[in-house]
């Protein structure tokens, strides 16, 4: 499925950080706290200008205050923690559980370092949230580089979730539409993810030094294998 296309130099620098800023607090568990506040969420939105973005972002609002909490909580669990191909981790989709992911998370744990930004205990550096948070509080240029460099990973994940039919493409389709296009090589690359999965061998992360992740930390644990996806929805 293809995400419409988007003139991403028309959307300001402020409205770039409005979107990621909000988008990463609504891709979070919506626990009671996020789901009680309604009013302030939709305040958020109302401040993005962009009028297509603006829109996908209050039509997912609706959907999220206006359905049940405990169908809400359901289904984030049920899109986002039982299903590989539509995890927030997104190292994931490039390196699966390999020395590879363990790098790029050091790699992006030391930038977020040099930005003074601190993670939570037990929280990785490439959960999409906290990539998006990073993104709006650094800004263009170095606090977008991540995104920019899982332009792949976040590109397989909008297309699952198109899929899934989920409210929460919505959310992927805007951040999308402001971020680079894809080339006709992270197309290739992105449809042939999309139907093999990322690597699946695991190695040890030991020689990556005290700051390397462990195994318990890669977000592989109970989840569903890498389900087999149509190279179409990558078409972009």
């Amino acid at each position: 499925m293809t995400a419409p296309s988007l003139d991403a130099a028309a959307v300001t620098a402020a409205d770039r950080t409005r979107l990621f800023q909000l988008v990463s607090v609504l891709l979070t568990y919506p626990d009671a706290e996020l789901l009680g506040a309604g009013d302030e969420l939709r305040g958020a939105a109302a401040r993005i200008e962009h009028p297509r973005l603006r829109g996908q972002v209050e039509e997912f609002l609706a959907w999220l205050t206006g359905t049940a909490p405990i169908d809400v909580q359901q289904h984030y669990v049920q899109t986002f923690d039982l299903r590989r191909r539509s995890g927030l981790y997104l190292t994931y989709y490039l390196h699966g559980d390999t020395r590879r992911r363990g790098m790029a998370l050091l790699v992006l744990k030391q930038r977020y370092r040099a930005h003074g930004l601190r993670l939570a205990a037990g929280e990785l550096p490439d959960l999409l949230p906290v990539v998006l948070e990073f993104a709006a509080t650094v800004g263009p240029g170095e606090g977008e580089a991540p995104l920019r460099q899982h332009r792949r990973g976040v590109e397989l994940l909008r297309a699952a979730l198109a899929d899934l039919g989920t409210p929460y493409h919505l959310l992927l389709d805007a951040v999308t539409a402001v971020l680079p296009g894809l080339t006709d090589a992270d197309r290739k690359a992105v449809a042939e993810l999309a139907l093999d999965g990322p690597p699946v061998e695991s190695v040890g992360l030991d020689s990556l030094g005290p700051d390397s992740p462990g195994p318990d930390e890669l977000g592989g644990v109970g989840l569903a294998p890498y389900p087999i996806c149509p190279s179409s929805e990558v078409t972009r």
